[in-house]
């Protein structure tokens, strides 16, 4: 089991050095190929190099049996598929168990959004009488304009802010960086938060993050979350709602409205178009909507 802690250790430098991944990933990568090993030592497979097919195909009917999510299955294959295609560039095995695995097929769920009007509600909700106020305002109004997730969000600092040019600097997924343009709304709501609720919040805390709790210490994703919750609630909204439906509404306006799918790829961050290309279901829908709604002969 030695050895294999080792491997491990050295794929894990790998996604960090080589592939750039964020602690997140890793994590998951970790967890997923330590379960596994936890199988090998119950079908008494002593080395990585005798796993076989038929053990692959076996270890996927036990993640069947323990009834995970096809996601979690799909996500559990895959980082042992990158994992032992590692260790065949290392040549630490002969083969690769996982290629041929087939991965379960997954539902195509068309991402939540906020209409429009909705989003003006949630806007109109806020009580900009109190700095926290300000600031709840500042991150709706961010975060709307810029598609940014709320991992994103919690990690601003005042110096990534270039209000000049209206662009922020995001550090997203994998440490890769973007800049991201905001319009007045949001600028609007930024300079009033940091000029008269910030400094309030702060209170004798020292640091340059953007957005700050009651306690003045940088905002974490959680709370975030926490606020938008309470937003939601105040709005008189009772649907089950995530914060990363500002991101999915940021991306379906925008291409609702005309935009150019690659560069609302360039806003959100994607590696791949793939990625973005899902929010093309959702404006398709739109599409269908106004076609049933103005054509003639409709």
């Amino acid at each position: 089991m030695a050895n294999l802690n080792i491997l491990l250790q050295n794929f894990i430098e790998y996604l960090q050095l080589e592939k750039n991944c964020s602690q997140y990933t890793i994590v998951n990568y970790e967890h997923d190929i330590c379960e596994f090993f936890m199988f090998m030592n119950e079908q008494s497979i002593d080395s990585l190099n005798n796993v076989s097919y038929q053990d692959a195909r076996l270890y996927l009917t036990k993640l069947y049996e323990k009834r995970y999510a096809k996601k979690s299955v799909a996500r559990k294959i895959s980082s042992l598929r990158s994992f032992f295609k590692f260790l065949l560039r290392e040549t630490h095995v002969q083969s690769n168990p996982f290629s041929q695995v087939s991965l379960p097929k997954l539902e195509k769920r068309l991402p939540e959004f906020f209409y429009e009007e909705e989003m003006e509600i949630l806007f109109q909700s806020i009580d900009t009488s109190t700095p926290a106020g300000l600031r709840d305002l500042a991150i709706l109004e961010l975060m709307y304009a810029t598609g940014i997730r709320v991992s994103e969000c919690s990690g601003i600092e005042l110096t990534d802010l270039d209000e000049y040019n209206s662009v922020l600097l995001v550090r997203g997924k994998g440490n890769k960086e973007r800049y991201v343009p905001f319009g007045h709304f949001a600028m609007q709501s930024l300079q009033n938060y940091i000029n008269n609720g910030r400094n309030q919040l702060m209170k004798n805390q020292k640091h340059t993050y953007l957005f700050v709790n009651q306690k003045g210490t940088p905002l974490t994703a959680r709370g975030i979350r926490y606020i938008f919750n309470k937003l939601i609630e105040k709005a008189g909204n009772s649907q089950h709602i995530h914060p990363h439906m500002i991101r999915h509404s940021f991306a379906t306006h925008l291409l609702n409205n005309g935009a150019d799918l690659r560069a609302v790829q360039e806003l959100l961050g994607h590696s791949q178009l793939s990625s973005t290309q899902v929010y093309t279901h959702v404006t398709k829908e739109q599409l269908q909507k106004v076609y049933l709604a103005h054509h003639p002969r409709a």
